[in-house]
């Protein structure tokens, strides 16, 4: 099998680009690459792309690692002040800025997140020593890759963020989209408490949004709830109100908490469990069993008389085994949809906390 290749984040790519800058500046020409130790202890060679006068770029490799910023240019312009003082950031085009409270930087600050601005200063004051600086990175094309990203439901405008707190991308990583549900949700308890909504998908979210016009905060949690679950509880959360179609959140029922079909699937067994527990004979578990998909299954589930008890069964199986995740201390309500946006089943604290988190958009 072959090897995947590690790559650097934009984090290291800003750091590196401004050691040219500086070395620029101080040594009157502008390196063709540079050396930087990364935090998380390897050193990396980097090629240096010479733009403006002083503005130095590197072009990100995120090695094997599918990545929207894969291949952006990150340049880096340093102006270093005459008088000693701190280092501080702008952001240029196509790196955002942050808007709403909740994230590791105040708003108005530029989306160069705290261990990227450590790597940048560690590097300018390499060179230039207690001087102050001001220091400004800037991706061209960033507002566009942006769109792909997270950023919009974080709140950061204008283009990408600069990220990383190893300096490193190790392939197939899921540490950035885990970092970026974790801000969202963080963002979500700062400005409007204890109470949120996770969806799955588009359709948990545009049917809350529909039925609920003031609808309180939404994190789409896609296949992280488990991982979502641990940071509500440590965020202090109170209440989280599940929504969407039952292919991926049946999965909790069996305790499945990351919810990627390459992962695990488990729709089948624990619709002919609870089937079985509402009183379905054996040919009618089999024939659920044979069903190839939740679908089908459920069109199934509608010619029997119990399907309804099968579903509610469902839905409060995948709540006990959530606040048991949560060692209690959250509680979960879940309403299940069907493909037509019919409710299935809706748990029994599902109207409670549904009531409390539309109290927290009038907060």
């Amino acid at each position: 099998m072959k090897r995947l290749r590690e790559g650097y984040t934009t984090g290291a790519c800003a750091a590196g680009a401004s050691l040219a800058s500086v070395l620029w500046q101080t040594t009157g020409s502008c390196p063709e690459w540079v050396e930087l130790v990364v935090p998380a202890g390897k050193k990396l060679r980097l090629a240096i792309q010479p733009g403006a006068t002083y503005t130095c770029g590197v072009r990100k490799d995120g090695g094997d690692d599918p990545d929207e910023t894969n291949g952006c240019l990150v340049n880096t312009a340093v102006q270093i002040l005459p008088e000693d003082g701190a280092v501080q950031f702008r952001a240029g085009d196509g790196v955002g800025v942050v808007t709403r409270k909740g994230l590791k930087l105040p708003p108005g600050e530029p989306a160069i997140n705290p261990v990227p601005r450590e790597m940048i200063e560690k590097a300018v004051r390499s060179v230039i020593g207690a001087k102050g600086a001001v220091v400004t990175v800037s991706v061209p094309d960033g507002e566009r890759i942006a769109q792909k990203t997270f950023n919009g439901r974080l709140g950061i405008e204008g283009g990408i963020s600069i990220l990383g707190t190893t300096g490193i991308v190790r392939p197939m990583s899921e540490e950035t989209v885990r970092e970026s549900l974790s801000l969202e949700l963080s963002m979500c308890r700062a400005e409007y408490g204890k109470v949120c909504a996770f969806v799955t998908g588009y359709a948990g979210e545009s049917w809350l949004r529909r039925q609920y016009p003031d609808a309180g905060p939404i994190v789409l949690c896609s296949n992280y709830l488990g991982f979502l679950l641990d940071c509500a509880e440590e965020m202090g959360f109170t209440g989280v109100l599940l929504a969407g179609r039952p292919g991926k959140l049946v999965k909790p029922a069996a305790d499945i908490m990351y919810l990627h079909s390459h992962t695990a699937g488990g729709q089948r067994e624990v619709l002919c469990t609870h089937a079985a527990l509402a009183g379905a004979s054996q040919m009618q578990v089999r024939q659920l069993y044979q069903r190839n998909t939740t679908r089908e299954m459920t069109e199934l589930l509608r010619q029997f008389p119990f399907g309804e008890q099968v579903w509610q069964s469902v839905a409060e199986s995948v709540c006990e085994n959530c606040m048991r995740r949560t060692h209690g201390r959250v509680q979960v309500g879940l309403i299940l949809l069907d493909d037509s946006d019919r409710i299935l089943a809706e748990s029994s604290r599902a109207a409670q906390i549904r009531k409390e988190w539309l109290a927290c958009s009038m907060n």
